[in-house]
């Protein structure tokens, strides 16, 4: 096998044409979307007491769903 000629340029063939046609176009699809895109706000839970006989279990919203998953 011949090691290529660093003095000569590198022949272009179809599969990186197309490779690099494909990053360049999603690349520019995502550069157009980027500015647009709204801002999320940070969603902060409320900090709950701590209980005063130990635990910790809380009932919340996210625990809720979950049990609704979970019914057959």
């Amino acid at each position: 096998m011949r090691k290529p000629d660093p003095a000569q340029p590198r022949s272009l063939n179809r599969r990186s044409l197309f490779a690099g046609a494909g990053t360049l176009g999603a690349v520019a699809a995502a550069a157009t979307l980027l500015p647009s895109a709204p801002e999320l706000e940070a969603q902060v839970a409320p900090v709950l007491p701590k209980p005063e006989r130990g635990g910790g279990y809380t009932l919340t919203e996210h625990v809720k769903q979950y049990y609704k998953t979970t019914r057959i």
